[in-house]
């Protein structure tokens, strides 16, 4: 039976969404065979042969995933395309596990699924020997949670790094779930069985960011009693996360980067240089962009974190993930020996009603607070009000009292931050001064003098800040 490069065997039991599939295929000159369960696919493969499968994951009569090792059987050459409405990290996982050669959440871009089939038709499927062992397929064990379309990319890109050590960069604002990404890249990748060794790079005083990261030999400097194995040489054969890359120190970028460029670093107060085999996920909420063009952060540096860039979206560009996300909170809650609580319906709508400036961290945060504080079992839209009402509420300002409205403010921004110990008082003063500067720049349209004059400091300190937080003038200027 030869094989013809336009032969596409499409399998899927949604009539709506294999014919406009169809229609779009065979505009490009494909030939297409339909079928809609596991048992007319084994029958068609058996007939003849094809350049390309695209399936679904759930069929009339199983599961399209994990029948694949008989297709695999019978067409160990044939690319396959998956698609699936469950849109979950899980299923974006299986799909990577199985070697698929892509992977479509539904509702997708038929553009991109035509350009897939283009490229799939001219190669080979990947062997089965380069395949890394199966992963557990419960989506309840995932890290991540949410089905919304603004959550696919990020599957897609997770799974796109499992089989390989390349760097990656989440960036997002803070409180999206950064860790938890590089958390699922170890866990899911090929280094899970190494250790995942996490630095909050913004926790470290300056001058010991270097020693954290790299150790340091006995007598390095005063306080150095004895020697230490810093982050590298811990995390040595794993993954080694470093939040908050933005905020390290200038020095440290240039060893970081030496290191990465070498795969060795050196002690700090050491002659040796030590071999370390980490892979490096680093993250940050801050734009590196105008901090590069400041000065305050290594070009070079950017490019070799930038390999594989993954832009995690806010909580208010998924707000259908809530209530996945509010009870998988509760659920975790419960485990933590909290009362077992669910939210109706309408408890649901009002927390996708806030603003959630902290996102997942603190919507975490409240469903704890409500689990322990609501008195039922269930939890409705009544029950979320009384117990978060205040947060809800914008208007601290109307009580015409300055002083409680920006302490409700802080309390807010301590609930969503939640940061270290020993970390409060700079990482406070630092959420403080952006907007504040953002807020004199503006009064003055741009001008720095003048916004340094409103402020009340020097203009050279004022300058030296806006690089130091990568602000842009120009973005306030009136003209």
């Amino acid at each position: 039976m030869p094989q013809t490069n336009d032969a596409i065997l499409l399998v899927e039991d949604d009539t709506a969404i294999a014919t406009v599939i169809v229609a779009a295929l065979e505009d490009e000159g494909f030939a297409i065979a339909h079928c809609t369960s596991i048992a007319a696919r084994d029958k068609q493969l058996a007939a003849r042969r094809f350049a390309v499968m695209l399936t679904d994951v759930m069929l009339e009569d199983g599961d399209g995933l994990a029948s694949l090792n008989a297709v695999r059987d019978q067409a160990p050459d044939m690319p396959v395309i998956v698609l699936s409405a469950q849109n979950t990290l899980d299923t974006a996982v299986r799909a990577s596990e199985s070697e698929a050669f892509e992977y479509f959440p539904k509702p997708f871009d038929l553009d991109e699924l035509v350009h897939a089939v283009r490229q799939a038709a001219g190669v080979r499927a990947p062997s089965p020997d380069d395949a890394v062992s199966a992963l557990p397929g419960d989506s309840e064990k995932m890290p991540l949670v949410g089905r919304s379309p603004a959550m696919q990319g990020v599957y897609r890109m997770i799974t796109r790094v499992l089989r390989n050590d390349l760097t990656v960069l989440v960036t997002g604002e803070s409180g999206t779930g950064k860790e938890l990404v590089a958390e699922a890249i170890h866990e899911l990748g090929n280094r899970r069985t190494g250790p995942f060794v996490a630095v909050n790079t913004a926790a470290i005083p300056a001058d010991l960011v270097e020693s954290e990261l790299f150790g340091h030999e006995k007598g390095a400097f005063t306080g150095a009693v004895a020697q230490a194995i810093g982050k590298f040489e811990q995390a040595n054969g794993g993954t080694l996360f470093l939040d908050e890359i933005g905020d390290m120190p200038a020095e440290a970028q240039t060893r970081l980067l030496r290191a990465l460029q070498s795969g060795r670093i050196r002690r700090v107060g050491g002659r040796q240089e030590i071999a370390v085999n980490v892979r490096i996920i680093a993250a940050t909420n801050r734009d590196l962009a105008p901090m590069i063009a400041a000065g305050s952060f290594r070009e070079d540096l950017f490019y070799r974190l930038n390999v594989v860039p993954i832009i995690l979206p806010p909580l208010r560009d998924r707000r259908e993930d809530i209530g996945a996300l509010a009870a998988h909170f509760l659920g975790l809650a419960a485990e933590d020996g909290l009362p077992r609580r669910v939210l109706t319906p309408d408890g649901i709508e009002r927390l996708e009603a806030r603003n959630w400036r902290g996102n997942v961290r603190e919507l975490r945060n409240v469903v704890y607070r409500l689990a322990l504080m609501a008195r039922e079992e269930r939890i409705d839209g009544e029950t979320v009000s009384d117990i978060i009402g205040a947060e809800l509420t914008p208007a601290t300002s109307r009580q015409g009292d300055c002083q409680t409205g920006f302490g409700a403010a802080l309390a807010g921004w301590l609930v969503a931050e939640n940061p270290p110990a020993g970390a409060l008082y700079h990482r406070a003063l630092a959420a403080f001064e952006r907007p504040l500067i953002e807020h004199a720049l503006g009064r003055t349209g741009g001008n720095q003098l003048r916004a340094a004059q409103l402020l009340g400091i020097n203009r050279n300190t004022l300058r030296k800040r806006i690089g130091e937080l990568g602000l842009d003038p120009d973005r306030f200027s009136l003209g």
